[in-house]
């Protein structure tokens, strides 16, 4: 087998290895495999595809990974969850460290204090911020 056949295969193998283990580092490895797989078809020295594999496996991984991992964040937002967070809501039964319900948005949801205090029935609150199906609520400053 010829060098580039070889990393063209390591390549694919890595791509198999991200599908089994989404972490996006492996993804990263086959990219610059793919690379230096292209090169190797000028050159088969390896005192320059070595190399060329170690720093285009830095790049990649440095700039391609996070543009490809996800944040909280930006999948709170893909979600539509996001929306909730910062508005205000009315309370339906009371909110304690342990219980409650508001609605918003003509939506019933689970939620929870953040602090110490517990909210009356009819009392507007604040979406601090939600785990699951639970809101965590507050008061407005």
């Amino acid at each position: 087998m010829e060098m580039w056949q070889i990393l063209a295969v390591a390549g694919f193998l890595l791509i198999i290895l991200e599908m089994l283990t989404p972490t996006m580092l492996f993804l990263n490895l086959a990219f610059a495999c793919f690379l230096t797989a292209v090169v190797s078809v000028y050159t088969t020295n390896l005192n320059i595809l070595v190399p060329l594999w170690v720093v285009s496996s830095a790049i990649f991984l440095l700039f391609l990974r996070p543009l490809m991992t996800k944040k909280d964040d930006e999948k709170a937002s893909s979600t539509g969850i996001g929306r909730y967070i910062g508005r205000q809501a009315k309370v339906l039964e009371d909110v304690s460290k342990e219980s409650g319900v508001i609605t918003i948005f003509d939506e019933r949801w689970e939620a929870r204090s953040l602090e110490e205090k517990s909210y009356k029935k009819g009392t507007t609150v604040t979406i601090l911020k939600n785990d699951n199906l639970i809101m965590f609520v507050g008061k407005d400053k």
